[in-house]
């Protein structure tokens, strides 16, 4: 799993191997990686930057040298970016999101079927957004590129059913991970940046990084085997209003 580091990705690596997995945690920051994977008991870390394809080539290469084969990839890296309205948003800024959050999951995409057409199939995870499905103001690329997941996963989804490939995507609200921790203890009043996010989806507070990792543990199982092509908001009703 990608972003596999912290937040819904630690989250994953968590849950899966609870569920009796072998567990590659993956992510920019290899350090943090090996200290996830070291917890775990049957892991493996390693330290990729996703939206450099050579990278992510040489990073199934390992894991398939190591176990034979791949059958869930959690596609989970992504950054948020810079937040300000679109007519400031610059083109670094632009190309920092997509690289990551598009080039990047396309990268491991690409690569993860590539693996599962030479074994058995497999299920893909892809981590979309709540943003990527109703947009919100200063958050242009972010949003931009989660929409662009919800487009990949239905057209994976589609290319590869046959071949006993899987494709989904999570669309989670704002999740209580240390990232958005962070975000609230910055904010000039931190309390109200608190009851704005707790009080924007109908059922009140925030979802854990936990409940995201269950959802994807769900969407990976064969329990799920039926389901492919659907981004699943994991969002308190919001998208029902």
């Amino acid at each position: 799993m990608t972003g596999g580091a912290s937040g819904l990705g630690r989250a994953a690596a968590e849950r899966f191997a609870l569920e009796g997995a072998r567990v590659v945690v993956a992510d920019l920051d290899h350090t943090k990686a090996a200290a996830v994977a070291n917890s775990l008991p049957d892991a493996m870390a390693i330290g990729v930057d996703t939206s450099d394809a050579a990278a992510v080539d040489r990073s199934f290469d390992t894991v398939l040298d190591a176990y034979g084969r791949v059958d869930v990839i959690f596609n989970n890296a992504g950054i948020v970016g810079p937040q300000t309205p679109l007519h400031e948003t610059t083109d670094k800024a632009w190309r920092e999101v997509m690289g990551v959050n598009a080039d990047g999951a396309f990268h491991v995409l690409r690569r993860g079927i590539i693996a599962m057409l030479a074994g058995h199939g497999g299920a893909i995870v892809n981590t979309s957004s709540s943003t990527g499905l109703a947009g919100k103001p200063n958050m242009t690329p972010y949003s931009f590129s989660k929409a662009g997941l919800v487009g990949l996963t239905r057209a994976a989804a589609i290319e590869y059913a046959a071949q006993g490939i899987r494709v989904n995507a999570v669309a989670p609200t704002a999740v209580m991970t240390d990232l958005v921790a962070g975000h609230i203890a910055r904010a000039p009043d931190p309390e109200a940046m608190r009851r704005l996010l707790e009080t924007q989806t109908p059922i009140p507070g925030m979802p854990t990084p936990e409940d995201v990792a269950a959802v994807v543990a769900f969407l990976a199982s064969d329990e799920a085997r039926w389901i492919t092509g659907h981004t699943l908001p994991i969002d308190g009703g919001f998208h029902a209003q």
